[in-house]
C-alpha cells in the first residue's frame, strides 16, 4: 500500500472510532433510565421554550385584567390567573424561555472564562498557577449566591446583570475542575510529543489537552445550569433579578407569596417548574458521569 492511501485511510480511521467512542457512551447512558427520563424532559423544556409564542401568544403573560384575578386553574385558564388577571399558564412557557437562557448563557461563560483560566493554571503552573488559584480561593471564600447578590446589587437588577453576576460566580469552581483535570492529562506522552515537534501551547491546549479533559467537564457543566437555573430563580424572588412583568419562575414565586393561604397554586406551579427541571438536569449530569467514566464496567 501506498503512503498516499494510507494517509487517506487515517482520517477515516480516527473518525470511525471516534463514532464508536460516541456510540458506546450513548450505549452506557441510556441503560440509566433515570437520566433518560431526565432526558426526555428537559428535551421537552426546550421545545416548549423554543415554540413557547406558538402554543400561547406572550401578551397572555403579560396582559393584565383585573375582572379575572386570582382564578382557580379551568379549562380556559389550565394553571389559573394571579393577582393582576395575567394567565399563569402562559407565564409558565414562556420563564421556561427565560430559566434556560439564562442556565445555559451563564455556564457557557463560565465554561469559556474557566476553561482558559483553568487551562493556563494547569498547564504552565509555576506562579501563573499561585496567582490564577490564589485569586479563585478568594472568591470561593463568599458562597456563590452572596457573591452574585453582591454583584447585581453593584450592577443593578435585570437579565444581563442578573446573567454576569451568575457567570462570575461559577467561573471559580470552573477553574478548579478544569485546572485539576488537566494536571491529569497534561504530562502523557502525546502532550510531551506535541511539545518536541514544535506546537504552540495554545494549540496543544486547544487541540491536545482540552479534548481528553471533556468529560468531567461536560458533566460539571451540566450540574452547573441545574445550579444557575435555582440561583437565578432565588435572586429574582428576592427582587434582585428578573423584574415584573416579565414572566421568571423566581419572580413569579416572590408575587405569589402574599397568596399561599388562598391561592396556593399560584406557588405550586413555578415551584415545580423550577423542581422539576433542576432535578433533571441532575440526573443528566449523573448519567453523563457514569456514561463518561471508563472506570465503570457493565
Amino acid at each position: 500500500m501506498s503512503n498516499a492511501s494510507a494517509a487517506a485511510k487515517t482520517p477515516i480511521r480516527g473518525k470511525s472510532k471516534k463514532n464508536s467512542q460516541l456510540k458506546e457512551i450513548w450505549r452506557r447512558f441510556r441503560k440509566n433510565k433515570s437520566a433518560m427520563v431526565g432526558l426526555v424532559v428537559l428535551l421537552l423544556f426546550a421545545l416548549i421554550a423554543i415554540f413557547a409564542d406558538l402554543i400561547v401568544p406572550y401578551e397572555k403573560a403579560i396582559e393584565q385584567n383585573g375582572a379575572i384575578r386570582l382564578q382557580a386553574p379551568s379549562s380556559e385558564h389550565l394553571f389559573g390567573t394571579d393577582a393582576f388577571g395575567r394567565d399563569t399558564f402562559a407565564r409558565i412557557l414562556h420563564g421556561s424561555r427565560v430559566s434556560l437562557s439564562i442556565g445555559f448563557a451563564a455556564v457557557g461563560i463560565s465554561l469559556i472564562v474557566g476553561g482558559l483560566l483553568g487551562a493556563a493554571a494547569g498547564y504552565y503552573g509555576g506562579a501563573i498557577d499561585n496567582i490564577i488559584m490564589r485569586i479563585m480561593d478568594v472568591f470561593m471564600c463568599i458562597p456563590g449566591i452572596l457573591l452574585a447578590l453582591a454583584i447585581v446589587a453593584a450592577l443593578g437588577t435585570g437579565m444581563r446583570n442578573l446573567l454576569i453576576a451568575i457567570a462570575i460566580s461559577s467561573v471559580p469552581s470552573f477553574v478548579r475542575l478544569i485546572r485539576s483535570v488537566i494536571l491529569t492529562v497534561v504530562e502523557n506522552d502525546y502532550i510531551e510529543a506535541a511539545r518536541s515537534y514544535g506546537a504552540k501551547d495554545f494549540r496543544i491546549i486547544v487541540k491536545y489537552i482540552l479534548p481528553n479533559a471533556m468529560g468531567p467537564i461536560i458533566v460539571q457543566a451540566t450540574m452547573g445550569i441545574a445550579g444557575t437555573i435555582l440561583s437565578a430563580a432565588g435572586l429574582s424572588y428576592m427582587g434582585m433579578g428578573i423584574q415584573p412583568p416579565s414572566p421568571e419562575w423566581g419572580a413569579m414565586l416572590s408575587e405569589a407569596r402574599d397568596y399561599m393561604r388562598t391561592t396556593p397554586h399560584l406557588l405550586y406551579f413555578p415551584g415545580f417548574a423550577i423542581l422539576i427541571s433542576a432535578l433533571c438536569f441532575n440526573l443528566v449530569g449523573d448519567g453523563l458521569r457514569d456514561a463518561l467514566d471508563p472506570k465503570l464496567k457493565d
